[in-house]
């Protein structure tokens, strides 16, 4: 037999072997009555995402609205089968009443290749997470929270100290500005402040390498969207070819940063109450979850509420490395993901002044009764304030989704009305819930692109269907940090818009587009505004 020929036939074996196998794949749905969209061979139904057509929202949103009346319909993220959730009452299901069956996020990282991100515990998986979220509520109760807001009017005085100092400098009376440049700065102070005790103004000081590290480690380029797309989808692969989150350079100065904060502290009985601190005294065994009994509690309408497993005692002994872990993750979620919310609420303050002068009356009005301080009391009596930040992260959350990992089979139940059987879901596969398109879903919000803090009105808000609004997740495996998140956004507001009207300018674009080269919430054209100090 010639070479040539053998080569055809090994070409025809190949094609046949891929057939094959895009057939198991890719009719895992249809053979049991599940609707699909037709699927990219190898890309799945990420074909847009991937070659940067398509935000990742924008995907998900449109796989909810192709299938209208079905319960749940099937996805494929690149080659991963995802059972994709869309009825309110499963979500309830899946995320509280059985949640023992949906314990874990999708991500699959060796904490040994990668052990900021395969420790922290966005990660953790089973009775180690259980333990580690036991372990860290006790440091995000509003009763810790309000001893960082100080730190937090420390950033807030340097924002308003620049734009004040370059509105000077210039011969205008305003100041055009990417306002996502204001927000990743004023964020980056905080949590600088909040979590490592650090005292920063990149504000005013030209960029630290605290700032280009914070970037570096929280800012999904195109090349870590991919990553975090395979640890989901090849997690094998990825663990032999020992890809990791964070370069190493950015994984070498959070280690050095925190152990050496812990040292200096331990040696010199620093007592600051921030995140290293609670992080030195939960090692010690020093904190246990307190309830929040008085009505400055809340932090707000979007705030979530410890599950009992929160609030359950673990005596795990955790390791430095774990306790770094959770100091990093910190960081990274709230110097980009809390940036993105401040960047989006003063865009749209901007493009509805009727509604940003509604908000500085409140803000004024707090400010007078208050003698110009600005306290954790204060936000807390902010009830316009709460529902702008509400609707806010309705209309613009970066949580869009929720992932789990089915830990024990589970009948889900027909996927619609006309089915015949009913669909198990294996241990092992994955789900994913779209709180984007749910926030977004003209049944649950009337006019649901539309800015509108009157949907969270006292007279309002219990037309809101439960597990509808979910910007901070819903279940037991929540945003731990939901109510530090939400002061720092509404301490930043606050102190903006006390000093400084908002307004489009001429690089301005409304409506928002996102951009698709990454899974942040950024916008096509950048995030220009006009600043101008109130008279």
């Amino acid at each position: 037999m010639s070479l040539k020929m053998l080569f055809l036939i090994w070409v025809v074996v190949l094609v046949l072997i891929l057939m094959l196998c895009y057939r198991a794949v890719y009719t895992k749905f249809s053979r049991y009555g599940v609707k699909n969209l037709t699927p990219v061979p190898i890309l799945g139904d990420m074909t847009k995402v991937t070659l940067q057509l398509e935000h990742f929202f924008d995907n998900l949103d449109k796989t909810y609205r192709s299938f209208p009346g079905e319960r749940f319909v099937g996805s494929f993220e690149f080659t991963r089968p995802v059972v994709f959730i869309r009825d309110i009452e499963l979500v309830k299901k899946i995320t509280v009443k059985d949640f023992e069956h949906f314990l874990d996020h999708s991500v699959v990282i060796d904490e040994n290749i990668d052990p900021f991100f395969g420790r922290n515990l966005f990660a953790l998986k089973g009775q180690k997470w259980k333990d580690m979220r036991a372990t860290l509520s006790p440091a995000f109760t509003s009763s810790k929270m309000r001893l960082m807001v100080p730190f937090m009017t420390e950033a807030g005085n340097n924002m308003i100290n620049r734009i004040k100092k370059t509105i000077a400098e210039s011969d205008r009376d305003y100041f055009d500005v990417d306002i996502k440049d204001l927000a990743t700065r004023y964020a980056n102070d905080v949590i600088a402040s909040c979590a490592f005790g650090l005292i920063m103004d990149s504000q005013n000081v030209a960029d630290s390498q605290f700032y280009e590290m914070g970037k570096a480690a929280s800012q999904l380029n195109f090349i870590q969207v991919l990553k975090f797309l395979g640890f989901q989808s090849f997690p094998s692969l990825m663990k032999m070819l020992k890809v990791t989150l964070f370069t190493r350079e950015t994984q070498n100065f959070f280690k050095e940063l925190v152990t050496h904060a812990m040292r200096e502290r331990e040696e010199k009985k620093i007592h600051r109450p921030d995140m290293i601190h609670l992080l030195m005294e939960l090692k010690k065994g020093n904190l246990a979850y307190e309830e929040d009994t008085t009505s400055t509690g809340d932090a707000g309408l979007a705030a979530v509420e410890e599950s009992s497993v929160g609030k359950s005692s673990s005596n795990r002994v955790w390791a430095d490395e774990d306790l770094l872990a959770q100091a990093v993750i910190f960081f990274v979620a709230g110097f980009e993901s809390v940036a993105q919310v401040m960047t989006f609420l003063i865009y749209e303050l901007a493009f509805n002044p009727d509604i940003q002068e509604k908000l500085v009356k409140e803000i004024r009005e707090t400010d007078r009764k208050n003698g110009g301080r600005l306290d954790f009391t204060s936000i807390q009596e902010m009830t316009y304030l709460d529902m702008v930040m509400s609707e806010l992260l309705r209309l613009w959350t970066p949580g869009g989704f929720m992932d789990r990992i089915c830990t024990k089979d589970y009948n889900l139940g027909k996927p619609n009305d006309s089915a015949s059987e009913d669909y198990i879901i294996r241990k092992g596969e994955g789900i994913k819930i779209p709180i984007w398109s749910f926030h977004r879903d003209p049944d649950y919000f009337p006019s649901p692109t539309t800015f509108d803090p009157e949907r969270f009105s006292e007279e309002n808000r219990h037309k809101i269907q439960p597990f509808t609004y979910s910007p901070f997740g819903v279940g037991p495996r929540n945003c731990i940090a939901s109510r530090f998140a939400l002061y720092e956004v509404k301490v930043m507001v606050y102190q903006l818009l006390r000093d400084v009207e908002v307004s489009a300018c001429e690089k301005s674009r409304y409506p928002i587009k996102l951009n698709p080269s990454t899974f942040n919430l950024l916008m096509k054209g950048g995030h220009w505004l006009r600043l101008k100090i109130r008279e």
